[in-house]
């Protein structure tokens, strides 16, 4: 593990959280089940270049949802 996969890992972690609350708050079970996601992945997928294309095509999952 590298400086930049333990970065990368908090900053996908940290959106996680936010797509878990507001999915939560909000009853989108999208946006819940790409927190979750987000948050999981990680300790599944620990090299930074699969990690950061998983984590930002989960991110965008929600916002092309939700068009």
């Amino acid at each position: 593990m590298n400086e930049a996969t333990l970065l990368w890992g908090m900053f996908f972690g940290a959106i996680g959280v936010g797509y878990f609350i507001y999915g939560k708050k909000h009853k989108k079970m999208v946006s819940l089940g790409c927190g979750v996601t987000l948050i999981v992945f990680l300790y599944v997928i620990t090299v930074t270049w699969p990690m950061v294309i998983t984590g930002s095509m989960l991110m965008i999952v929600p916002w092309l949802v939700r068009r």
